[in-house]
């Protein structure tokens, strides 16, 4: 008992000899203030506090005060996807408008499915085409499977077949209360997110073949949850559902699928949902202090559509959120 005491004891002084060492330490260090600074780690500084704007839906990138960044001139191509076809929903503007170019970059012809912006298709077809790759346009609503069964037809057509389906086309808006919640909210959303994705996704299977593959974009709220964002965040929890559930079922026939969950991204998404003064604020609360630009998170999509780089990943959510 008598050397459990001195042990005890002996452990006691240890600890506040090492407490008062850090102690000192800190008192000459001082509280440091948290940098409101964005992290900066690429090869171009983007901004932490966004125009302060609110977009009418279906909100168009040529309408932001900071166009999103989607060039990535520090990304050089090297074949990764050599002579494929890819599908993008979404792909006039933001994250679609960013991974269509890199796609395009890495050899790839594209085709893109959007609502009715069509100045940002065009922006977003010549940017492809800059590339050196062909780029179809397809103005739709990925709600009504027969417009989703058509533009996969049509992409094949055009393009000669389809090696990569990115579903990636979302529905955004807010609301405080879940009371306040209507069905016509919660049915658009769902209809968008969720319906959108397998009926684009039923139309592709048949054509893609052993090698290709499906890129969904998940979000962070689909992890995390999102207390303004109950329907958004539950179509997102779903979709990374969907894909780790159709990974499994496609395995066998050798096509991956898989989702990049990003976190606060700068799009024409998030101003068309929030009030002006929270948008200038937007993604300031990550450990990064900043939202992503799109051409920051579309690599990510080459790397999981690229045979050459995944070939042993399938049914993962790959979450790109500004650290933890």
């Amino acid at each position: 008992m008598v050397s459990n005491t001195r042990s005890a004891n002996s452990a006691v002084r240890t600890a506040r000899r090492i407490q008062n060492s850090v102690d000192k330490r800190d008192k000459k260090r001082g509280v440091k203030k948290a940098s409101k600074r964005g992290v900066q780690t690429g090869k171009r500084a983007y901004p932490n506090k966004m125009p302060a704007q609110h977009l009418n839906k279906p909100g168009l990138e040529r309408d932001l005060k900071y166009p999103p960044r989607f060039e990535a001139p520090g990304y050089e191509g090297s074949n990764k996807l050599r002579n494929m076809v890819a599908l993008i929903t979404g792909g006039d503007s933001g994250i679609g408008r960013a991974v269509a170019v890199l796609f395009a970059r890495e050899g790839a012809d594209v085709a893109i499915v959007y609502l009715d912006e069509h100045a940002d298709a065009v922006a977003t077809q010549e940017a492809v085409e800059s590339e050196g790759r062909r780029c179809v346009l397809l103005p739709g609503d990925v709600r009504q499977s027969k417009f989703c069964e058509k533009a996969v037809a049509q992409t094949v057509r055009e393009l000669g077949k389809l090696d990569v389906l990115v579903n990636n086309a979302a529905f955004q808006e807010h609301e405080y209360e879940i009371e306040k919640l209507s069905d016509e909210h919660f049915d658009h959303t769902i209809r968008t997110n969720l319906h959108g994705y397998f009926f684009m996704a039923r139309a592709a299977v048949p054509h893609l073949k052993a090698g290709n593959s499906i890129v969904m974009t998940g979000s962070v709220t689909g992890i995390r949850g999102s207390k303004h964002l109950l329907d958004y965040s539950m179509t997102k929890g779903g979709i990374h559902a969907f894909a780790r559930s159709l990974a499994g079922q496609l395995i066998g026939r050798g096509i991956r699928v898989n989702v990049v969950a990003p976190g606060p991204v700068w799009t024409p998404l998030n101003p068309a949902d929030k009030p002006a003064k929270e948008v200038r604020k937007f993604g300031s609360d990550t450990p990064m202090k900043r939202a992503a630009q799109p051409e920051e998170i579309a690599p990510a999509f080459v790397f999981l559509a690229a045979p050459s780089c995944s070939s042993y990943i399938t049914g993962e959510v790959l979450p790109i959120i500004g650290g933890y």
